[in-house]
């Protein structure tokens, strides 16, 4: 049990951080594009290809260390770094077809399910 309190207060931090950082970036640069939100899925994909390279090899670390760096922390941070880091895996197994389906795929579906959530939560 205690690995899953460590997966939600590394998830908090990841959480607090994102808000933090992509309000800042945003108030400094703007309305006019959403910057805060490019920097924090850019920052994100650093930071977990940096982590994932370190924790894969370089470091010694329990399988629980990875889950609460990179589920909880991570993942609270932002999900584009999994998605992105699940996408350079397609590329690196030379699955291009692959890689592109799941970028546009998910992108195109993922807005077409905002729009029909927002309609649907209007409609309520």
């Amino acid at each position: 049990m205690s690995k899953w309190i460590w997966v939600a207060a590394a998830g908090a931090l990841g959480t607090l951080l994102r808000v933090w950082i992509s309000g800042v970036i945003q108030r400094a640069a703007g309305a006019a594009f959403p910057w805060g939100t490019a920097v924090v899925n850019v920052l994100g994909c650093l930071i977990f290809g940096a982590a994932f390279a370190a924790l894969d090899g370089r470091v010694s670390v329990s399988p629980t260390v990875k889950l609460v760096a990179l589920g909880g922390f991570m993942g609270a941070f932002t999900t584009f770094s999994t998605f992105i880091f699940e996408a350079e895996a397609l590329l690196a197994d030379g699955r291009l077809g692959v890689a592109a389906l799941d970028v546009l795929g998910q992108s195109a579906a993922g807005l077409v399910a905002m729009v029909a959530g927002l309609a649907l939560g209007r409609a309520l």
